[in-house]
This record gives C-alpha cells, structure tokens and sequence, in this order.
C-alpha cells in the first residue's frame, strides 16, 4: 500500500501523550469498532480505550471495515481515512447509504480543510488529525455518545428536517433555503443540528461549546456568538430580527424553527 501523504509511521511521534482519568461512567460497556492499519496504533488504542470501559473490535482494512461497520452493531466508530483495499471517505460514505446513523470519528494524518470537509459531508460526525492526545480522542467520543444519546431521547427525525422554508438533509449535509443551496461550514451545520434536536430549549454558551465543539476547551464564548450570527445570516429572513435562533439573555440561545 502507498504511504500516506505526510504520513510518518514509524518516525512520527505516537498519537497522544498525555494520561488522564477515565471519563465515562458505565455499568455495560460500550462497543467500539476501531479500523485501523497501524498494528502499533491498533494495539495501544485497544488497550486504552479498554481500559476506559469500551468492548473494543478492529479491521485493520477496508474490506473488513465495511463489513464490520455495516453490522450497526457498534455504539462507535473510530475510522482511518488511509487503509488497504480502500479509504476510510468510500467506507463511511456506504455504511451511511445502508442506513447505519453509528457516530463515525474519522482519524487520518491529513489536516487539510477539504479532507474534513469531504468526510463530514459523507456523513461523518467528527474528524480528529493524528497526532492526537489521548484526552481529546476520548472527549470526542463521549461527546458523540452523548450527542448520539440525546438525538435518540428527543426523537430528532434520522435523516431530514424541515422549518419554513428552510429543508435540510442530515445524511448529505445539506441545507437548502426556498429550494437554494445555503453553504455551510462543518461548524456551522453541527450547530443547526444541535439546535434542532433541543428545539425550545434554553442552551448555554457552555452547553454549546461543550456539545458542538466536542469538547471542553478552548474557544472562548464569543465563539458561539460569532458562529450564531453566521448562521444567522444564512438561515434568518431578517438576521437583525432572528425568529429562529432566538437570544435568551443571561443565558444563551433558543432554536424556535
């Protein structure tokens, strides 16, 4: 197999380097499915993500991949976008055309924004570039599961939404406004369907970061508002009199679509 553009298996620094407590509190372990060529890699994550209380299964190839991820038989799933026989993108692209909604984060040493954008448009949930620390990766899951818990809860419809005159398509990434294509980033439609799945509820700034970025880190609550007023101006009639994603002051926001 062709090495992976920018990929150094041996010489590069191991994928995360940094301990931290377990994060998810479970009493039946999650199954994760990790594919994965890396028998290094493969065999470090195993342990560790074991380790946190995850039932893990591997493929270390695309044929086998396919085969295991179309089973919907996983509460996750880890996914390199390099692998034989195949990549990761046509992997992810047909278990979704099955009909398996199983959160999908994509791992590649690829960085490049058209990469993130091409697996997240296939239907992946989130994308992590390697090297990674190890607290991360596992943020990034648990907020999937608890993304993924939530949509279950709420009954968010699988694969379509409508409000107005606005449709989006969940499966495609899609978002279309009086039939015109309306051009999202990644961050933009994770936050649309955040807002959706908790349509009439209160959400904080830090609820958002935490849900939509994945993670508790960094950016600063003026993130949300930047994004927001992006949305805003793409999805809203009248940006400077929103009816959809409406202001709840001293707290956050509210979807009203």
């Amino acid at each position: 197999m062709a090495a992976e553009p920018g990929r150094e298996r041996s010489q590069r620094r191991g994928p995360f380097l940094t301990e931290r407590p377990r994060i998810l509190d479970q009493t039946v372990a999650r199954r994760l499915l990790l594919v994965e060529d890396e028998p290094g890699l493969v065999m470090t994550l195993t342990d560790r993500l074991s380790a946190e209380g995850f039932d893990v299964d591997s493929a270390s190839d695309a044929a086998s991949g396919l085969a295991k991820a179309s089973s919907g038989g996983f509460d996750v799933i880890l996914l390199d976008v390099m692998l034989p026989g195949g990549n990761g993108f046509d992997i992810c692209r047909a278990v979704r055309q099955k009909g398996v909604q199983t959160p999908i984060l994509m791992l590649t040493a690829r960085g490049q924004v058209v990469d993130r954008v091409v697996g997240l448009k296939l239907g992946a949930d989130d994308y992590l570039v390697k090297p990674f620390e190890m607290a991360e990766l596992l943020a990034r899951i648990e907020a999937l599961l608890r993304r993924s818990a939530s949509t279950a809860a709420t009954g968010t419809p699988g694969d379509s939404h409508r409000f107005g005159d606005i449709a989006i398509d969940f499966r495609r990434a899609e978002v279309t406004k009086s039939g015109v294509p309306v051009e999202l980033s990644a961050r933009e439609f994770k936050l649309l369907r955040y807002f959706i799945e908790h349509r009439g509820a209160a959400l904080s700034r830090d609820e958002l970061l935490n849900e939509v970025w994945g993670y508790n880190a960094m950016p600063s609550t003026r993130t949300v508002d930047v994004h927001i007023a992006w949305l805003r101006q793409k999805i809203e009639d009248n940006p400077r009199h929103p009816q959809l994603i409406l202001t709840v002051h001293g707290l956050g926001y509210k979807f009203a679509g």
